[in-house]
Parts: structure tokens; C-alpha cells; sequence
């Protein structure tokens, strides 16, 4: 359940330049836990090229987008990528909240979001990977119902650097196809 004042809504091209000005808000707050992005990232047109590449995975069902918004602002995103169908059904959930508005379950209740737009989408399980020391993430996970079942070394290119993760599921269903 979400804080007053605050929803989760699906991405739009018109996102742009909120999500702009929340990248730009959060630049520092974030550099932790995402890769080395370009200048370019930060600014409306950025913005507007990176979801438009977002909307047409959507399109596509090889991805879900929202974001997080309290009301004219964009406060967070959660995200469903690498949707595959077929026997595996499955995606990977990632999430952000902005610095200004930690600590009122809104990573938790993007998670169940996440896995609730999954659900609806038939996946079977949903994944996540967060950095080994990204405690606070770790603990959104579990709290939301995911079990820790590995690590992956050297998984993805965070901060300029190849990071070792560790890996979490959620089992949605075991309903058949």
C-alpha cells in the first residue's frame, strides 16, 4: 500500500521531463547502484529517447514501466525487463526512490506493484539482483516475499566496474500455462 499523496502509474512519453529533473535531483543518490551514463541522460531529450526505447519493449511484452509520483513529481521507478514467455515466464524487477522520499515503503510497495503487473502478465517468477552491499535493497526484497538463491559474479557494469550481485526470486504461481 502506497504513502498518501503518492501512485504508481505507467510510464509516458510525457514523463520526460519530470523524470529529467528527478534524475538530475537524484544524480548523486543513485551514482552508487547504476552505470556511468552520459551527459545526455539528464536532459528532457534524454529522457524522452529513453522512454520511447522503454515504451516500445512495453509494446513489445518484453518489459512493464512505471513510475513513481507524488503529485506533479516523479519520485521513483520500477520496471519489469527481460520478460520472456514461453515455458520460463519470467522478468526482472528493478526500482529506484528518490533521496528526498526514503523511508515510507514506497520501494516495497513498487516491488508488489512490479510483481502485480507480472502476475498480470502471466509470468511465473520474477528476479532481482542488487549490489552485495545494497543492504537496504536487499531488505525491500525480502520484505516483498523474493528468497536470496545466489550470487552472480561480475554481473553487471556498475559504476564504471564489472559488480558482483547477489540474486533473488520470487515464485508468483505455480499455476500451468
Amino acid at each position: 500500500m502506497l504513502a498518501e499523496g503518492y501512485v504508481v502509474r505507467p510510464l509516458r512519453l510525457e514523463d520526460a521531463a519530470a523524470l529529467a529533473a528527478a534524475y538530475q535531483r537524484n544524480r548523486e543518490h543513485l551514482a552508487p547502484w547504476d552505470p556511468v551514463r552520459p551527459e545526455s541522460f539528464y536532459s528532457v531529450d534524454g529522457q524522452r529517447a529513453a522512454i520511447a526505447s522503454q515504451l516500445e519493449q512495453v509494446e513489445q511484452l518484453r518489459g512493464a514501466a512505471w513510475v513513481l509520483a507524488h503529485g506533479d513529481d516523479v519520485v521513483g521507478r520500477v520496471n519489469l525487463s527481460n520478460i520472456v514467455l514461453g515455458v520460463l515466464r519470467s522478468g526482472s524487477v528493478g526500482y529506484w526512490v528518490d533521496a528526498g522520499h526514503l523511508r515510507r515503503g514506497l520501494a516495497l510497495a513498487a516491488v508488489e506493484h512490479a510483481c502485480d503487473g507480472a502476475r498480470a502478465l502471466g509470468l511465473h517468477r520474477v528476479e532481482a539482483g542488487t549490489l552485495l552491499h545494497n543492504a537496504a535493497s536487499q531488505a525491500v526484497l525480502l520484505r516483498a516475499g523474493f528468497v536470496h538463491y545466489g550470487t552472480a559474479r561480475r554481473f553487471l557494469f556498475i559504476g564504471g566496474a564489472w559488480q558482483d550481485h547477489h540474486l533473488y526470486e520470487r515464485i508468483l504461481h505455480d499455476d500451468p500455462l
